[in-house]
């Protein structure tokens, strides 16, 4: 047989004309629709409020408990090496007088100095803002001043 019927046109194993039967209920695509709605929500809550953690400034910091991130310019000399027993700097409120003491571990942006806008992760212990390792970052300035 080489594939043709006698009164019909060529059948092949590939043809994908032949309709589909039906297997199940719409019952299956609602709830499938369902689980895929309430994902979809899940993802959405969680990563516009429930995966942050707060900010805050220097003013901010005392009685708060936990993770945040600190906010704030870098005031005074940093000392230390981020990479031995940390880099001890101080960050003051932009627009205030509050000030918190940081200790930092980790790689320190090119940015980073005095006078420089930061935001860093950690936890406040025993009077002093311990940085998570890494999350020192440096805020871009509102307007590029050369060095004269």
């Amino acid at each position: 047989m080489n594939g043709k019927h006698a009164s019909g046109p060529t059948e092949t194993p590939w043809d994908y004309n032949h309709a589909v039967p039906r297997n199940g209920s719409p019952a299956r695509l609602v709830v499938a629709l369902s689980v895929a709605a309430v994902l979809a929500i899940f993802l959405l809550y969680t990563s516009i409020a429930g995966g942050g953690t707060p900010q805050l400034q220097p003013s901010q910091l005392p009685g708060h408990q936990g993770k945040v991130t600190l906010g704030g310019l870098v005031v005074g000399t940093p000392r230390g090496d981020a990479h031995a027993a940390g880099l001890r700097f101080t960050v003051r409120d932009p627009k205030g007088i509050a000030t918190a003491r940081v200790l930092y571990r980790g790689t320190v942006p090119d940015l980073f100095r005095a006078g420089r806008d930061v935001l860093v992760q950690g936890r406040m212990q025993n009077g002093t803002f311990v940085a998570v390792p890494g999350s020192l970052m440096t805020k871009c300035p509102s307007k590029y001043t050369p060095r004269h």
